[in-house]
């Protein structure tokens, strides 16, 4: 077991275990800690805390100090450098030309470095962009391009479901999303139903998404032959959280359907469960184009 605190950067930002190394702090706290990009404040979320070993990414990064009333000073100076910062970047946007769109700028604690942070279809070349930059600040100056997931993080908004967006309200990792889970979770396939404000794939896909690859696991699958209590049919639908399957069998007059507990019906012969709906084959297109621009943003994702 090892004595952890969870920190984040920013608000809203991914939490990070790191060593007290003796400080004792509780949740709101301000500290400073050693990073692979030298010191940062950070806020405290999660106070001291004893965590099994194989949770730890070893080796923990350290806490250096409890911040001080210099350190917080600091911070509000840094704050100040980045509003001023992000309005001269967006004049030089416009002076060179450049088809980009500046979204958020970050001077570091120790003042290492700027980074501005925007977003682009396709390269830039933002070399005098840089140049530029590097000779009104004295620093190391870093652009970095985001995906569109971060940009509607920063703007906010409310999803479909009437509630503020995820990713404004309390997911602080994003994490990769794709048409398969749609598809076993039986959603409509319809990438106006599946996209988000940001035009990707709803991140809530991924919430539920262990669920049911486990319970798949155990079910036929649609068109699969099974013996029930009232004779052989074919599995016509799933009810995959309720683990029940709609039986249609064959008579004269043509067919009757019943459901049934997946764990009373026994399985004669499956079938593959890769199936293509006629609503997949509408869509392909927009479908195919989501998954692409879902493999390019993987490159992209900040936390």
């Amino acid at each position: 077991m090892k004595n952890i605190i969870g920190i984040r950067f920013k608000k809203l930002g991914k939490i990070y275990f790191f060593n007290p190394k003796g400080f004792r702090v509780k949740k709101g706290d301000k500290v400073v800690v050693e990073t692979s990009q030298g010191e940062e404040l950070a806020e405290v979320l999660i106070p001291n805390r004893y965590v099994e070993d194989e949770k730890i990414v070893a080796p923990l990064k350290t806490v250096v100090r409890m911040a001080t009333y210099k350190d917080i000073k600091r911070h509000e100076e840094c704050k100040k450098i980045e509003e001023e910062a992000f309005k001269v970047c967006q004049e030089k946007i416009k002076e060179q030309g450049l088809q980009m769109i500046l979204t958020e700028v970050e001077c570091k604690f120790d003042n290492s470095r700027i980074l501005f942070y925007f977003t682009a279809d396709g390269r830039i070349d933002f070399r005098e962009l840089v140049r530029e930059l590097a000779a009104i600040y004295k620093t190391r100056i870093e652009l970095r391009q985001l995906g569109v997931r971060d940009e509607v993080k920063r703007i906010g908004g409310n999803g479909v479901c009437g509630r503020e967006l995820c990713c404004c309200s309390f997911l602080s990792d994003f994490e990769t999303v794709s048409i398969k889970m749609a598809k076993e979770q039986n959603i409509s396939l319809n990438p106006s139903k599946i996209s988000g404000n940001c035009g990707r794939l709803m991140c809530c896909l991924k919430y539920e998404n262990e669920v049911y690859e486990e319970k798949l696991q155990k079910l036929p699958n649609v068109g699969a032959i099974v013996k029930t209590v009232d004779g052989e049919g074919e599995v016509d639908n799933i009810e995959i959280l309720k683990e029940k399957l709609r039986v249609k069998f064959k008579n004269e007059e043509g067919f009757t359907y019943k459901k049934y507990d997946a764990k009373d019906v026994k399985i004669i012969k499956d079938v593959a469960r890769e199936q293509i709906d006629e609503e997949e084959i509408q869509n392909r297109k927009e479908l195919e184009e989501l998954e692409k621009l879902e493999q390019e943003d993987k490159k992209n994702i900040r936390n």
